[in-house]
């Protein structure tokens, strides 16, 4: 019995991990992912649930058949505190004290010293990966910043309408606390993004703020529309 439990916990700690990297995303998705059955993925996300680890989100725009809205999971704010973050009050101290001997611009040159380290660091895979789209550099992006912990994706909305745009989702930030306090740094990220991309992009929704995933809208204009790769359109679309 106690090896059954041990595995029990194994499986649900793989459930929850893959909603914080995933998220938001629905049980068949995640029990496809997981190799699960329906009934398996069911009582973990109920227990996840239970827990205040998870919660569902109805998405608009995506059915779930005769209309209805599909359920999504998504990792709550309790969830994400659970994640080690063994630093996250030392480093709020820090710039508290810097902030307060030597004024607000030593923690705008903290922050433009932290996003470049940042953008030194994904610089060479995203000028290798990154391709000459939108969308593809929408997706190198998202596959750097997962590697530095960020649990990103990157997808179409809107695809083959005027409104056609990628979304980058990051479902887990390593310093979600220390942004809380200081913005300016979700501030300079985006300004990153926005220079790499060589398109304006908007912040719709971050973890900082008490969200569940950070979602940055990345649009793609009449002229960088087509560059959306026709994998990504829904089955029997048309331009």
């Amino acid at each position: 019995m106690a090896a059954n439990d041990t595995e029990d916990r194994r499986t649900r700690q793989r459930v929850f991990q893959s909603v914080l990297d995933e998220g938001p995303i629905t049980a068949s998705s995640l029990a496809k992912a997981l190799e699960l059955t329906p009934a398996a993925i069911r009582r973990h996300l109920d227990a996840l649930e239970s827990e205040g680890l998870i919660e569902v989100r109805e998405l608009a725009g995506k059915q779930a058949g005769r209309g209805r809205p599909a359920r999504h999971y998504v990792v709550t704010t309790a969830g994400h505190d659970s994640v080690s973050h063994s630093y996250d009050e030392l480093a709020v101290n820090i710039l508290r004290f810097m902030e307060d001997k030597h004024g607000k611009s030593a923690v705008e040159e903290f922050t433009e010293d932290l996003v470049g380290r940042l953008r030194d660091r994904l610089g060479p895979e995203l000028d290798k990966r990154g391709g000459t789209t939108v969308a593809s550099r929408s997706r190198a992006l998202a596959a750097a910043l997962t590697r530095e912990g960020y649990a990103s994706s990157a997808t179409p909305v809107a695809a083959g309408t005027p409104l056609e745009a990628m979304q980058l989702c990051q479902g887990h930030c390593p310093i979600q606390a220390v942004a809380a306090e200081y913005p300016e740094i979700c501030e300079a990220e985006l300004a990153m993004f926005s220079d790499y991309l060589g398109v304006d992009v908007r912040r719709l929704s971050s973890l900082a703020q008490g969200d569940h995933v950070c979602t940055t809208h990345i649009p793609t204009s009449e002229l960088t529309r087509p560059l959306i790769h026709s994998n990504d359109r829904p089955q029997g679309g048309s331009r």
